[in-house]
Order: C-alpha cells, then sequence, then structure tokens
C-alpha cells in the first residue's frame, strides 16, 4: 500500500502466535480454572463486553486523534495509530482488519492491542491464541526501558463528542461499538490492501480529511456553490 506522499511504507510485522511464551499461558490457563465468576453469563458475552468498552475508551481517547495523525500523516506506520485505526475497523463490523491492523500495533509495543487481541480471541472461543496475546499484553506492560511515546500535536477529539457518548452508552448497554452511517461511509471508502483470504482496509484515504478536522463529515461531490 502507498501513503498520499507517494512512498511505499514498510511491511507490516507481526508476531507469530507460534512464538508463544510457554510459562505466561501456562500461568494464564491456570488462573481461568480459578478466576471468579464475571457478570455476563459466558465467558465469550463477558469477553465482547470487555472488547467492546476497550474499543469506546480508545475512541474516546485524548490523543486518539494524535494517533491517527500519524499514521495517515508520516512516512512510516506508526503503532499509537494503528491502535485505534483497528478500534475504528471493529466499530464497524470489520473484524478482520481490526484484528490485522491490531496485531501490528501489538508487535511494535502497544500492550492495548495485545489486551484488544486476547479478548477478540476469547470472544471468538479461541483460547490458545487469546492467552497468547495476554501473555504477550502483560509482558509489554512489564517491561522496562521501553522508550516512551513521541509527542503527538493535535489535540482535537478523533469524534464528536454526541458520537463518543453514543458508543459509551452502546457499550453499558451491552450492545457493540458501532458508529454513525456518516463515519462507516468514510471507512467504506478507503482503499485496501488483499490478502490470503480478507482485503483489509488501509488508512491512507482518511489523510486529507484528518488534516482538515472533519474526516467524519459525509463528503460532498462536485462543485461548491
Amino acid at each position: 500500500m502507498t501513503s498520499e506522499h507517494g512512498t511505499q511504507p514498510p511491511p507490516v510485522r507481526v508476531p507469530r502466535t507460534e512464538r508463544a511464551h510457554a510459562e505466561r499461558i501456562a500461568a494464564l490457563r491456570r488462573a481461568r480454572l480459578t478466576a471468579a465468576p464475571a457478570h455476563l453469563p459466558s465467558e465469550h458475552e463477558q469477553a465482547a463486553f470487555e472488547l467492546g468498552l476497550v474499543v469506546a475508551l480508545v475512541l474516546g481517547a485524548p490523543d486518539a486523534s494524535q494517533g491517527l495523525d500519524l499514521l495517515v500523516n508520516e512516512r512510516r506506520i506508526h503503532p499509537e495509530g494503528a491502535e485505534v485505526f483497528g478500534a475504528l475497523l471493529y466499530a464497524t463490523g470489520r473484524e478482520e482488519g481490526a484484528e490485522f491492523w491490531w496485531r501490528f500495533a501489538a508487535g511494535s509495543g502497544s500492550g492495548t492491542a495485545a489486551y484488544c487481541l486476547h479478548l477478540h480471541h476469547l470472544r471468538l472461543g479461541e483460547t490458545e491464541d487469546a492467552d497468547y496475546w495476554r501473555a504477550w499484553s502483560d509482558q509489554l506492560a512489564t517491561a522496562r526501558g521501553r522508550p516512551g511515546p513521541r509527542d503527538l500535536r493535535m489535540s482535537r477529539p478523533l469524534l464528536p463528542d454526541d458520537v463518543r457518548r453514543d458508543i459509551l452508552s452502546r457499550v453499558h448497554h451491552g450492545l457493540a461499538p458501532q458508529l454513525p452511517a456518516a463515519l462507516v461511509e468514510v471507512i467504506d471508502r478507503l482503499p485496501v490492501q488483499g490478502g490470503d483470504e480478507e482485503e483489509v482496509p488501509n488508512p491512507w484515504g482518511l489523510a486529507a480529511q484528518a488534516q482538515a478536522g472533519s474526516w467524519w463529515e459525509p463528503r460532498r461531490d462536485g462543485p461548491s456553490g
């Protein structure tokens, strides 16, 4: 895929699940057997609820637009924006695309993205992958000496206030996070990169609208006036 600057970003590399941390994963599996009961009837439902909440918090975070700006306007891919872009895709029902970008962000040091992957796989009943990503998230959380986040330069919210409130309200009522139709239309227009089994949206089409501070507004084609 090629950015709006005409440069070819580096290949997206994600960690492979077979490189699991055996001791951490074994401890997680033991912990699951003795964990306190969740407030929802099944582990899958609990994971879906928690994932929706994390996605809502990522999209509503003060620095969400800053990360997305780095992702679409810089010459290289940034994990901060990949985490946010994955959340946007999840909120539009594009789970394969969300997983792809969360894998990149997790492989680049995002513990939040790794935890999203843990919940995503747990929701699907894929416990081995869920344990792997939880172990990865725990390792990132306890790692020392990692470089801090780079300075981000934008301060406006990623989403309008009413949209952020609606997403949180839906999640607290047990519903999946969802974006308004105008925002879904923006995501639908994004270019895709082909994979072996699915096409993954890439964020470069957001660049012009993100720069204008109005990426969520519907496009108006044709001459103005």
